[in-house]
């Protein structure tokens, strides 16, 4: 690498401990490297995408400088999107091969285009992609059930899931938030918008039972924080909570908590939320300890099985590395990601109590 690529690398992606200026631009390559020509961004070369993680890795590449490569990822998304405003779940070369449509991969969009703009200020662009935006929210929101939760899943033959994952409705309300910035950026007011978000939170919040258990799942445990509906004292009590059943000392953050698997986009995930409530040495320490996954050409593997001492799967993911790069960018102050990921700047929709939930539902709750 010469000395004028590692300056090219912003200072914000240099985290003592977790990358240097040349490691960072090493795995910012790893991720150009396996985007298509269209813009696509596969898990990896010859790999599937599908519309969450690719979104995951653009904002990587906008946190990196790299605003033309993102720009062309959000691109694809607009040139893919169905007519409904939705995505297929699952992609590979370019074609469609799960045509079932998951809410939050949906709802995405909003939080990779207001990312991408902060990150640019590009008014063209966010006029470009706003009717795809606007689509996509519509699509999610019209699959909003009664208690303010949404629906995880249109099946291919149209029919709605009837029950809502926690971690996707959390990654939607950080959505739903983000695409109102946009909304209100653009001065195209979305009241049924803000309801929904609204409703949205106050579910999360409050009444978990109205979420499918997935508690064995680390990102159940982290999303509420990382979605933005938990912040101060609610938030900080969910992270102790969940501490010692996920977190490995020294490895990372188990995917679910009754397997010895860690893995790295749960762990740079979790670094996110941390560093969200104020909690950046512990960030800091996740990041360092998920160095092992970290392949010489500057990718990360998915996962380690450390009863095993064996990585699983053999694969090293755009998303793993993007969500690493996201972690490290938000402690280093970027604005867009500090701003995305902080969410106090965010519009937070409108304020729902369980009253207002039952008079809008015709029943008790």
């Amino acid at each position: 690498m010469t000395a004028a690529e590692e300056a090219a690398v912003p200072d914000a992606l240099v985290l003592p401990g977790v990358l240097d200026a040349a490691q960072a631009a090493a795995t910012v390559r790893t991720i150009l490297a396996d985007q298509r020509p269209d813009g696509a961004i596969p898990w990896f070369t010859g790999g599937h995408l599908d519309p969450w993680d690719h979104t995951e890795a653009a904002m990587a590449l906008d946190a990196a400088g790299e605003h033309q490569a993102a720009e062309a990822a959000y691109h694809w998304l607009a040139a893919a999107q169905n007519a409904d405003g939705s995505w297929y779940a699952s992609y590979t070369d370019g074609v469609p091969d799960n045509r079932a449509k998951e809410t939050n991969f949906c709802a995405y969009i909003a939080v990779g285009a207001w990312h991408h703009h902060l990150a640019t200020g590009d008014d063209i662009f966010l006029d470009r992609i706003w009717p795809a935006v606007r689509r996509a929210i519509d699509f999610v929101v019209g699959l909003q059930l009664p208690g303010g939760a949404i629906s995880w899943r249109q099946e291919e033959d149209g029919t709605t899931a009837g029950d809502a994952l926690l971690t996707g409705s959390s990654s939607i309300l950080h959505a739903l938030r983000c695409a109102l910035a946009v909304a209100d950026h653009l001065e195209e007011p979305q009241p049924d918008w803000e309801l929904a978000a609204g409703r949205l939170a106050h579910a999360i919040a409050h009444h978990p039972e109205r979420f499918l258990d997935k508690s064995r799942y680390s990102m159940d445990w982290y999303y509420p924080v990382l979605g933005t509906a938990l912040r101060g004292a609610a938030a900080e009590r969910r992270m102790a909570e969940g501490w010692d059943r996920f977190v490995v000392q020294g490895l990372g953050v188990r995917c679910v908590s009754d397997r010895p698997w860690v893995t790295g986009g749960e762990s740079a995930e979790l670094a996110l939320a941390l560093w969200a409530v104020g909690q950046s040495d512990r960030a800091v320490d996740i990041l360092r300890w998920i160095g092992h996954l970290r392949h010489p050409d500057g990718s990360y593997w998915t996962g380690y099985v450390f009863e095993d001492d064996a990585v699983w799967p053999e694969e090293r993911t755009t998303w793993t590395a993007g969500s690493l790069l996201l972690a490290v960018a938000a402690l280093g102050g970027d604005h867009a990601t500090a701003t995305v990921f902080g969410g106090d700047q965010l519009p937070p929709g409108l304020a729902v109590a369980d009253c207002c939930e039952a008079a809008r539902d015709g029943s008790r709750t």
